[in-house]
């Protein structure tokens, strides 16, 4: 591998990210709390400004964990995030003129070309939901009419002088926290202000509400989706180009670590076996529980984008059902079966396999190799090519 690839993958891009955002965030508060160290730069950046960039540079670190994310998963979305906030990040370090945020600005500049470099990487498109709009618009509304409100009633209010103020007290109101250093005037002259504020409150909070389970009905379903076995339409997203693995037998596990060995394989596997579905999810594998031989279980799991499919349970009549479904929906597709009864090797490659192999039958050629004195590989490079032959013969009769 090229030492460009090396050090400049898309993990990389990923990892400076995150890093941008922690020094960010630590930069910023650092310069709140007022322990920077002045740097060459600070004689000409007034204090204001410095204590500004401080905090402005904390939500821009949180806001660059948000675009981290959003590379991690791909999103182009992610990227044109991130290409705007490092300019950002190292802007607000020189401001901040502390020896503190020096290692902020280098990261940042470091950080430039990684992205550049991996521009093409990230491709997915994201398209919010009409649920998110939803609960987004109703979140924006909510909080501009409390903000407008109480600034257009002011005269109702105790501590209300700005547009600023009037934000202060709507999201404080809508928190629920309340610490009453803003408050509504009292006597009858204020009732309209009272009755505006529990409007404010009850909408307010309602929105919250709503994002909050748009954010987290997708976690939830996700770690349900684990429990049972199944694949989030996240991961079902991002299969392109894989492997899948149909049904589950004694060589699904041998299987699925050698497809982990080959580094950038993706793969996914379908089974109608629930326990052993919940393990395999419990170790991360992408997996599907449902029926191999369907078509809509094939259909999720993007049978049409995947570069060759693995059969290989203890079943050969279901294997053939699934070859079957497997050429039916992707006629172009590879694929690899594994039979039980050496005598199904015809009835499996009529079903539409590419190639069909006897785990048994290898085995015991291998063992009867190894016995008398041959080494293991070229036993295995040798029964690879009598297995072959055996097919092709069995084809002929």
């Amino acid at each position: 591998m090229e030492l460009t690839r090396d050090w400049v993958t898309v993990r990389a891009s990923i990892l400076l990210t995150f890093a941008v955002a922690v020094l960010s965030i630590l930069a910023g508060l650092a310069q709140i709390g007022g322990l920077g160290v002045d740097g060459p730069l600070s004689p000409h950046v007034p204090e204001v400004v410095r204590q500004t960039v401080g905090f402005t540079g904390t939500i821009t670190g949180f806001a660059m964990f948000g675009s981290g994310f959003a590379l991690r998963n791909g999103y182009r979305v992610g990227w044109y995030s991130t290409a705007v906030l490092l300019p950002l990040t190292a802007l607000q370090g020189l401001m901040q003129a502390s020896v503190l945020s020096f290692p902020l600005v280098a990261l940042s500049v470091v950080s430039m070309p990684a992205l550049m470099y991996n521009r093409r990487r990230f491709d997915r498109h994201f398209s919010p939901s009409p649920t998110q709009l939803a609960a987004g618009a109703a979140l924006v509304t909510a909080i501009s009419y409390g903000t407008v409100g109480t600034y257009a009633l002011s005269d109702q209010f105790e501590g209300v002088e700005t547009i600023v103020d009037a934000f202060y007290f709507t999201v404080v109101t809508a928190s629920t926290v309340g610490y009453g250093d803003v408050h509504p005037a009292s006597g009858p002259a204020s009732d309209i202000a009272q009755l505006f504020v529990l409007s404010s409150l009850v909408m307010n909070v309602a929105a919250f509400a709503v994002a909050l389970g748009v954010l987290l009905t997708p976690a939830i379903e996700a770690q349900l989706s684990k429990a049972l076995g199944k694949m989030t339409d996240k991961q079902i997203d991002l299969l392109d180009n894989h492997v899948l693995v149909l049904g589950y037998g004694d060589l699904t596990e041998p299987i699925l670590e050698e497809l982990d060995a080959r580094d950038g394989t993706e793969y996914a596997v379908v089974t109608t076996h629930q326990t052993a579905a919940q393990r395999l999810a419990d170790h991360d594998v992408p997996v599907l529980t449902g029926d191999p031989s369907d078509v809509e279980p094939l259909e999720r799991v993007n049978l049409e984008g995947a570069r060759a499919v693995v059969v290989a349970t203890e079943d050969d009549a279901r294997d053939a059902l699934a070859i079957l479904t497997a050429r039916q929906l992707n006629p172009d597709v590879r694929i690899v079966a594994a039979v039980t009864q050496r005598e199904n090797i015809n009835k499996l490659r009529r079903a539409g396999a590419d190639q069909v192999i006897s785990p048994t039958t290898l085995g015991g050629h291998i063992l009867i190799d190894c016995a008398f004195g041959a080494d293991s590989a070229d036993a295995t490079t040798d029964l690879l090519g009598d297995a072959i032959d055996d097919v092709e013969e069995l084809d002929d009769d």
